[in-house]
């Protein structure tokens, strides 16, 4: 009586385990990343800052599908360099990233920074070749996308395509206020709307608006503004003196974004 008792506990033990597997063989399987096991893009925290945004979820397991999660970059590696074949763009998941360019003499120019939940890349779209290099900052992750494949995937998801024409848009208009304030700006008011754009960017990402770590070196942002080392460092003093921005190397806390806004005198932060 009981080896019968045992022999219907298993074969119940092994049709609840035959049923789990089929369960299991019919659920939609999600790519996670190699090196963080709960990453996909429907869990990742950035979505509604990246490609994803607006996808249903089938929708955002056919991108995710074609997504690929490489190696983390160290500080100073290169995605990718000018001039080489563009093959994808790239969504920074962690840490930062930096663009330049060189001229034919050999002079650098960073011609942008990229946080995460942005789209790094996407300058190799028309000629499909990389018009600047890209550098890791600190220690970052990026999610790559393969530019065929996303094309393709974007036929198919009207939603999808409109999100990167979105984000293309609003890389045009990074560039056109950059040109605006290379020409117009006096260099107060360029370091002032640097601070409150990087304040701007990562409050997208759910962290702290007012105090900051910044990745890049004073040289650097001189660089991108139009500045030489010396006036960068001149004027920060001078806004920690005015009593606006706290300085700490490079952990800076706005303490007066509203007179910044002034000194930019614009309203779009």
């Amino acid at each position: 009586m009981q080896s019968s008792n045992h022999s219907t506990n298993v074969n119940n033990t092994n049709l609840a385990s035959s049923e789990q597997q089929d369960h299991r063989s019919n659920a939609p399987v999600v790519k996670l990343c190699p090196h963080s096991s709960g990453i996909s893009c429907g869990s990742c925290r950035l979505n509604e800052l990246c490609l994803p945004i607006a996808l249903d979820e089938s929708e955002m397991q056919q991108l995710d599908d074609i997504v690929e999660r490489n190696r983390p970059y160290k500080k100073a590696d290169h995605l990718y360099r000018q001039h080489d074949d563009f093959k994808s763009i790239f969504a920074v998941r962690s840490g930062s990233f930096k663009t330049y360019v060189l001229s034919s003499s050999g002079a650098g120019r960073v011609t942008g920074f990229y946080l995460p939940g942005e789209i790094i890349g996407m300058d190799g779209i028309a000629d499909r070749v990389h018009a600047n290099s890209a550098i890791a900052l600190e220690h970052s992750s990026i999610c790559e996308i393969p530019f065929s494949q996303l094309e393709s995937l974007s036929l198919k998801l009207p939603s999808l395509q409109h999100n990167f024409f979105s984000i293309m848009g609003a890389e045009i208009t990074k560039d056109q206020k950059i040109h605006t304030i290379l020409s117009s700006y006096s260099a107060e008011q360029r370091i002032a709307s640097f601070l409150l754009g990087v304040s701007s960017r990562y409050a997208r990402v759910g962290l702290s608006p007012n105090r900051f770590h910044l990745p890049m070196t004073r040289g650097d942002i001189g660089e991108y503004l139009g500045l030489t080392v010396e006036t960068v460092s001149r004027l920060f003093t001078s806004l920690q003196r005015k009593g606006l921005i706290s300085v700490d190397n490079r952990e800076i806390a706005l303490l007066d974004k509203e007179q910044l806004r002034v000194i930019v005198g614009a309203d779009e932060f």
